[in-house]
């Protein structure tokens, strides 16, 4: 019997936690199926009723046999996407970011994957250009979707020269195989200047949005370039002007393909709006927000939590300095919303807009800050709050990318730190120490 799924988790009070299934325990065959990855356990154990092979810790095999409800979950997590890993990427992107990374970093941070299993699981984009026709053939038996794909140019030779792949030119026979197949798809341009904007950028557009309702979304988001690009390809960054000649075209789409399919279809990531000092549009504008993840509509969406909280806001609370630790791009936007906020007692709020050393002044997001930058910029705070966004952590830790944590931090700030989701109501609830209730949240 071949090896399975290793079980990093179990949830509490799950059917797995009933079976006495443990972390460490291999999940080996589903109704006499080998589990070679995440999908072959999700698709076999969708069922009401099956039998689970298992091996323990202790090298014993068990056979459980599971009754469940329909949508009732087995409650495990496995510490792999599948036996083998993660699925390799063979592009050599001319914008990829992971190439700009500095030497010494964790060694995750260095992965470079093209994973179809995550992008279905957890709206990771891949490429379709490292497929072969067995993974096509697999995702349309088992019906993926949504399928969240890297597109970038629709003309052949310009995606070509952008993955530096000869495979990424077929991108239109693989769109139309997957749409026929009935999959949704969520799409994605990384624009590059110089390489697939203008004219390009408007004939990539047009050929997506001629898949509707196949294709959903149409997400374009502005390349990202590190000071660490030696031996990479010269590149240009998007200008505020160049975010302006975007926008005015993107407006028009949107127009034109509400008209015709009743939503935006295209949607451009809150830094364009920054980069071109305009308002984020309304609620609306993003429809169901398909592309929150990808940085597109979040401010928008944090705003509006932020409005909602507004009338429950006290008048007075206990004297309270905290300093907001943010990014270059981002600092204006939070000073707004500070402005907009009805007068607290007692609270004392400063904006620290922090610049990127690390990586380079061109990365001016926050979820790319690192501990060492804000260290040397925030200061001593003596004794007082500062806030961070949980966007500059990674998953599940309080670790940034440079591998320091918010343990080190505060000890070089000489501050406390709280640490907030990316809400609005987090983000209210960390300025005054309280939960809008009133009750005291630290």
């Amino acid at each position: 019997m071949p090896d399975g799924l290793k079980v990093s988790a179990v949830m509490k009070n799950s059917i797995a936690a009933e079976m006495e299934i443990e972390p460490g325990d291999e999940i080996l065959q589903v109704d006499q199926h080998n589990i070679q990855d995440i999908l072959d356990l999700q698709y076999w154990t969708a069922e009401e009723e099956f039998t689970l092979i298992i091996q323990k810790n202790n090298k014993e095999i068990w056979e459980l046999e599971i009754v469940k409800e329909p949508e009732e979950l087995l409650g495990i997590e496995v510490s792999s996407v599948g036996r083998d890993g993660l699925m390799k990427c063979r592009n050599n992107c001319v914008f990829c970011f992971v190439r700009q990374m500095p030497t010494g970093m964790r060694a995750s941070l260095y992965d470079l994957d093209d994973d179809y299993r995550m992008s279905v699981n957890q709206g990771s984009y891949i490429t379709l250009s490292n497929l072969a026709d067995k993974d096509f053939q697999r995702i349309i038996d088992m019906h993926l979707s949504p399928l969240y794909i890297s597109v970038h140019a629709w003309n052949p030779a310009v995606r070509e020269k952008l993955m530096r792949n000869r495979q990424a030119g077929k991108l239109a026979e693989q769109i139309n195989r997957l749409a026929e197949a009935g999959l949704v798809l969520h799409t994605q341009i990384v624009l590059v200047p110089g390489y697939n904007d203008r004219e390009v950028l408007q004939e990539t557009v047009e050929n997506l949005a001629a898949f509707f309702p196949q294709v959903q979304s149409i997400g374009i988001v502005p390349v990202g370039l590190t000071k660490y690009r030696d031996r990479l390809p010269e590149l240009r960054i998007v200008t505020p002007e160049a975010a302006r000649e975007v926008l005015e075209h993107g407006i028009e789409w949107q127009k034109k393909y509400r008209k015709r399919t009743g939503q935006n279809l295209v949607y451009f990531s809150d830094e364009f709006y920054m980069l071109a000092s305009r308002d984020f549009p309304p609620h609306p504008e993003y429809d169901d927000f398909p592309q929150l993840e990808n940085g597109i509509g979040m401010a928008r969406k944090f705003q509006d939590e932020i409005q909602m909280c507004i009338g429950d806001l006290p008048e007075r609370i206990q004297e309270r300095k905290i300093h907001i630790v943010t990014g270059v791009s981002a600092a204006a936007y939070f000073r707004s919303r500070i402005a907009e906020l009805p007068a607290v007692q007692g609270l004392h709020i400063t904006v620290h807009e922090i610049a990127n050393t690390f990586f380079g002044t061109t990365v001016t997001v926050a979820g790319l800050l690192t501990a060492q930058d804000i260290a040397a910029q925030l200061g001593d705070l003596q004794g007082e709050y500062f806030l961070l966004s949980r966007v500059m952590l990674r998953a599940g830790e309080e670790v940034f990318l440079d591998g320091y944590d918010v343990r080190w931090l505060t000890k070089q700030v000489n501050g406390i730190a709280v640490v907030v989701e990316n809400d609005g109501q987090s983000f209210i609830e960390g300025l005054l120490g309280i939960t809008i209730g009133g009750l005291e949240s630290e």
